[in-house]
């Protein structure tokens, strides 16, 4: 699994004009399901995502995770993190796993993330989505559970 993790003062997703979710201070997490990932994949980025680092204390320093700072995260599934451009002008995606194979596994990272103790809002799966955010900092992280980055 990939995530790109953005601290965010606030953060909203919406399909069609309808608003799916929306978080004040926290994480927008644009989240990939690749072939190979498993559960393990899915508990091991919750647990990294829930303790990741990076909201500043009382120093400036970045000490401080999501729930250190009673943040939320708005999770967006986003399989184009598996887009390949190495080869010619259009991405290959054929290192992201299948939709239904992808979306059960999104939503086990759903779960996982929330059984941490962070509040949890999502886009719909599959769906063209409207992100809108404020970026803190900006910090964006890039995460990859088979830890190749």
């Amino acid at each position: 699994m990939r995530a790109v993790v953005q601290r965010v003062r606030e953060a909203s997703v919406s399909v069609e004009g309808e608003t799916l979710g929306r978080i004040e201070h926290g994480l927008v997490v644009y989240l990939g399901v690749g072939r190979g990932d498993d559960e393990s994949h899915a508990a091991y980025l919750a647990e990294k995502i829930a303790h990741l680092r990076i909201f500043e204390d009382d120093r400036a320093n970045m000490n401080r995770s999501v729930l250190d700072v009673g943040g939320a995260a708005l999770v967006v599934s986003q399989f184009t993190l598996y887009g390949d451009c190495r080869r010619g002008r259009r991405p290959s995606f054929d290192a992201a796993l299948p939709p239904a194979e992808a979306e059960a596994l999104y939503e086990r990272f759903l779960a996982a993330l929330a059984g941490h103790g962070v509040p949890v809002q999502a886009g719909r799966f599959r769906a063209r989505m409207d992100v809108a955010s404020i970026n803190a900092g900006p910090v964006t992280i890039l995460l990859d559970s088979a830890r190749t980055f």
